[in-house]
C-alpha cells in the first residue's frame, strides 16, 4: 500500500494505542442486555456525534494546514527530497479518510435508532458496540494524523528554520541551481 517510515510507524502505533485505550472502556462493561444497550446507545449517541463533528472539523483544518506546510516547503532555500512530499501526501490521504469516515459515521448515527420499535435487543447491542468501536478507531486515526503532521512540521522547522543541511530530507543536489 505505502512505505512506512520510522515516523509513520511511530504515529500509527500512537494512534493504535489511543484506539485501544478508548475502546477498552466499552468492553469493560461486560455483557449487556438489549434494553441496557438501547439505553446506553441513547445516552452515548450525542457524545459520539459531537466527537464525529470535532474530528471532521479537525481533519478539514489539518488539510488546510498541509497547504501551508507545502507552501513553506516549496519556498525554502533548501531543496527537499521527494520523501518529504510523499510523507505529506500520506498525511493528506489518511486525513481525508478520517474526514470521510467521520462524516459518514455522523450521518449514520443521526438515524433515530433508539426510537425504533419492534427491533430485537441483539440489534441494539451490536449497534452500541459498533458505534463505540468506530468512534475509538476515529479517535486513534486522528491522533495518528496529528502525530504524522507533528513529525513533518518538526522536520520543516529543522530544515527551514534552523538551517540543518545534514537532515535526511535535504537534497544534496544544490549544485544544479548554481
Amino acid at each position: 500500500m505505502f512505505k512506512l517510515t520510522h515516523y509513520n510507524k511511530r504515529a500509527l502505533y500512537g494512534g493504535l494505542f489511543a484506539a485501544l485505550v478508548t475502546g477498552t472502556g466499552a468492553f469493560l462493561l461486560g455483557n449487556i442486555s438489549g434494553y441496557e444497550a438501547r439505553e446506553l446507545l441513547a445516552s452515548s449517541l450525542p457524545g459520539i456525534n459531537t466527537l464525529c463533528n470535532t474530528i471532521a472539523l479537525a481533519s478539514a483544518t489539518i488539510l488546510a494546514l498541509l497547504l501551508t506546510l507545502l507552501s513553506i516547503s516549496s519556498g525554502s532555500q533548501s531543496k527537499l527530497k521527494r520523501e518529504h512530499y510523499e510523507h505529506v501526501m500520506r498525511i493528506a490521504r489518511m486525513d481525508t479518510v478520517v474526514f470521510v469516515v467521520s462524516l459518514v459515521t455522523f450521518q449514520v448515527l443521526n438515524i433515530p435508532f433508539s426510537e425504533a420499535e419492534g427491533v430485537s435487543g441483539m440489534w441494539y447491542i451490536t449497534l452500541y458496540y459498533v458505534s463505540l468501536g468506530v468512534s475509538s478507531l476515529l479517535c486513534g486515526a486522528l491522533i495518528s494524523v496529528v502525530l504524522m503532521l507533528y513529525n513533518a512540521v518538526v522536520n520543516i522547522i529543522k530544515v527551514v528554520g534552523l538551517g540543518e543541511t545534514d537532515n535526511p530530507l535535504v537534497n544534496d543536489d544544490t549544485s544544479e541551481e548554481e
